[in-house]
């Protein structure tokens, strides 16, 4: 009889585990071009996602019209309609699995490697992107640090302003997330 209820205990555990999905409760990202004659920053506090931590599943969105910050409003226009074409693309994505071993149940501190899908402008790429993931308190905080490639999704910066934007944006991302 013993041994039935710890067996009974230890599925119920693996059932609950199975089932923590944890929720972006507050993110942020931000992007950087730092260009030869001009810097570009914004961000976004809309940052929305959610780990599946039985799978190690993930995925992140947030809204292009939702970035704030920039220099000015017509390089906030230009970045919605020229280069983000935000009507058309309305949303960035990035979706796909932890490849690196994570124990969600114990706090600490992981340097992992994620791979998934990133969608910008339109444009799938493949990425795998180093990230920290902290677990402290029954929450996780998600930090990374990468690069997008302009020309990776379909981005064109006219001649006349390439010294005013980067060919390159490095993007930070930090996210509070809870059950």
């Amino acid at each position: 009889m013993k041994s039935l209820v710890c067996l009974i205990f230890l599925l119920s555990s693996c059932l609950v585990q199975a089932q923590q999905k944890f929720h972006v409760e507050k993110g942020k990202i931000s992007f950087i071009s730092n260009a030869p004659l001009e810097i570009i920053k914004a961000s976004s506090d809309k940052l929305d996602g959610i780990i599946d931590v039985s799978s190690n599943q993930f995925a992140f969105l947030v809204q292009i019209l939702s970035f704030k910050g920039f220099n000015g409003e017509l390089q906030l226009e230009h970045f919605n309609e020229k280069y983000m074409e935000s009507d058309k693309y309305p949303t960035a994505s990035f979706k796909g699995k932890i490849i690196d071993a994570v124990d969600f149940s114990k706090d600490g501190e992981y340097d992992v490697r994620v791979k998934g899908d990133l969608d910008v402008h339109g444009k799938t790429q493949t990425r795998i992107i180093k990230s920290k993931i902290i677990v402290k308190g029954g929450k996780i905080t998600i930090e990374t640090k990468f690069t997008i490639p302009l020309v990776d999704h379909n981005i064109s910066i006219p001649s006349i302003v390439s010294e005013k934007i980067a060919t390159e944006i490095e993007v930070n991302i930090n996210a509070s997330m809870s059950q």
